[in-house]
């Protein structure tokens, strides 16, 4: 199994690194049972990312025909709304902007080629979607998680809801071909589980051994009794 993480222009490197790291331990306890690489919309590019101005390395362009894990990434940056800071693009020779707001970063993803790869990602049925905070919401702005079970960051749920999503607090939600994860620590949690839901629970413990981690919160799916009101 492949697993391709997106890098774009404001990721958040935790959002990344958490699952990267996971996943490539993941591999090396399986024996190459599973591989990881970060990729962008635009190919092989260095992508600057979080509040430091952290450079990052795309080795190749997004594949939405290729199977196996396609993990979106949500945005470091200052918290506020979109019109809080003016809408300066990141140069061609990478000038990292440290102003800028979350929702900023994030809806600049909607005028790349991103959201068309995801679009054919998300087609492809031999393909998992998984996100991070506020990964989740660039699909949704997008138009790609209506009616669909996600979580992002607690700070999100709301804009999560308003785009036709339904939105959990919960840690982890597992709705079939579309994992997310909540806030950013939860990169770790997201890549235990996929490692436990892709290659089984022997190879996700070996490695949360390794990372010292144990996973938080119950994995939440859209089954089972619902819950009354306590």
């Amino acid at each position: 199994m492949h697993a391709q993480i997106v890098l774009f222009d404001g990721f958040d490197p935790l959002d990344v690194i958490a699952p990267y790291e996971v996943l490539h331990a993941g591999g090396a306890a399986s024996q190459g049972a599973i591989s990881v690489e970060l990729v962008s919309a635009e190919g092989a590019r260095e992508v600057v990312g979080g509040t430091g101005g952290l450079r990052l390395h795309a080795a190749a362009a997004l594949d939405p025909g290729r199977a196996g894990l396609v993990i979106v990434p949500g945005a470091s940056g200052r918290v506020g709304d979109p019109e809080d800071v003016p809408d300066q693009v990141v140069g061609a020779a990478g000038e990292w902007r440290p102003d800028e707001s979350v929702p900023v970063l994030l809806g600049r993803t909607l005028r790349t080629d991103l959201p068309e790869l995801l679009r054919a990602a998300m087609a492809n049925p031999q393909i998992t979607m998984a996100t991070v905070c506020g990964g989740s919401l660039v699909l949704a702005m997008a138009g790609l998680l209506e009616d669909r079970c996600a979580t992002t960051h607690h700070l999100g749920l709301d804009l999560l809801d308003a785009t036709g999503v339904h939105a959990v607090a919960a840690r982890v939600v597992d709705d079939g071909d579309l994992v997310s994860g909540a806030g950013v620590t939860s990169g770790l949690d997201l890549g235990m589980y996929l490692l436990e839901r892709e290659l089984g629970p022997r190879i996700a413990h070996a490695v949360e051994k390794l990372f010292a981690h144990e996973r938080r919160g119950t994995v939440w799916r859209p089954a089972g009794a619902v819950p009354v009101t306590v």
